[in-house]
């Protein structure tokens, strides 16, 4: 393989082969769906295996100090999934001079579940079903338990690669779209349908939100960033979904609106208290939150799925996307996905 001299992070990098490590083990079938992704030339090592002294891009998500400072000709991180957990960040904050990098491949599945959990809640999908299990054919009479969502207005929270399939979708529903992002100014065209406001106009915007969709990345700046005073803003009866992070909006508020029906409905998939890796391999069973949030009948519950793990056409996606990062970098090509230090996106 023919590469120009890179000048990325800690040095340049010489024409030859590009040498990546892989944090976590790969199952014989992802391996294999990476190699056949890659360029010639780029060699991976994974899991327990030691990583080459000419290692050049690390794919973690939660790499160690000792991990970084081991590797010595390291230039780039690549995050293999969209946000940047806290404890990473605290650690990259020791190295300066590495990009940053993430994976988009679970857009789709999130923004999918988004919808999901809209018309879940604004159809009250899981009592009714419950009810007529019983026999119970009431909710037919009840117009709360049938929310038309067409002509309603919908502010999606957070426009980046989820809430921009989300907007698409629900102007395919019929609702007025309202997008609110950081800098509405580097977007470029949007799409036909969705008006695009700045972060600045999110007061403004809660006001008008009959259906708040939350599709963020959590961020110093986002953390809290819908608290009781904004939750109050949203009109008496709106319907809130969150896919994001739980942290984002604040758990006792929530929980309020719902319990006095301030808010109609929600659907949430991300928890304040939610299983590590090896609890949810137990199987143990783990509560989401201090609140009662399972009491609640207008909520409609998600185990934070949106990432569709382990489903094989996405992580064959997540593969795919890696290797399009990684044959940029082996052909002295700028890695697209490229997360800002200050913002963490």
């Amino acid at each position: 393989m023919t590469t120009a001299h890179v000048r990325e992070g800690r040095g340049t990098r010489a024409a030859g082969p590009l040498y990546v490590h892989i944090q976590r083990r790969m199952t014989p079938e992802h391996r294999e769906w990476l190699e056949d992704g890659l360029l010639p030339g780029i060699q991976v090592t994974d899991g327990d295996s030691p990583a080459s002294p000419s290692t050049e891009i690390l794919v973690a998500g939660l790499p160690v100090r000792a991990e970084i400072s081991a590797l010595a000709g390291l230039h780039a991180l690549i995050v293999p999934w969209a946000s940047i957990p806290k404890a990473t960040r605290l650690v990259l904050e020791e190295f300066p001079e590495l990009s940053v990098h993430n994976l988009h491949h679970n857009a789709a599945s999130t923004a999918e579940l988004a919808i999901t959990l809209a018309l879940a809640a604004a159809k009250r999908v899981i009592p009714v079903d419950r009810a007529l299990r019983e026999r119970d054919w009431q909710a037919c009479l009840d117009p709360a338990a049938n929310l038309l969502l067409d002509g309603l207005a919908a502010v999606v929270l957070g426009y980046g690669a989820v809430g921009k399939r989300v907007a698409r979708a629900c102007v395919g529903l019929g609702m007025q779209v309202i997008a609110v992002r950081r800098h509405p100014s580097t977007l470029g065209s949007s799409l036909e349908g969705v008006e695009v406001r700045s972060s600045e106009a999110l007061g403004r915007s809660l006001r008008e939100a009959q259906v708040l969709i939350i599709t963020l990345p959590l961020t110093d700046e986002t953390i809290g960033m819908i608290g009781p005073d904004e939750l109050e803003l949203l009109p008496r009866g709106a319907l809130l979904v969150n896919v994001a992070r739980a942290e984002i909006v604040d758990e006792e508020g929530l929980y309020e609106a719902l319990r006095r029906k301030r808010l109609a409905a929600a659907g949430i998939d991300v928890w304040h208290k939610e299983p590590s890796r090896a609890e949810l391999e137990r199987g143990d069973r783990i509560a989401v939150s201090r609140f009662s949030f399972e009491t609640l009948d207008n909520l409609v519950m998600s185990p934070h799925r949106g990432g569709a793990l382990g489903v094989e056409r996405n992580e064959r996606r997540r593969f795919d996307e890696l290797a399009s990062l990684l044959n940029a970098a082996a052909l002295g090509n700028p890695m697209p996905n490229r997360v800002s230090r200050d913002l963490w996106y």
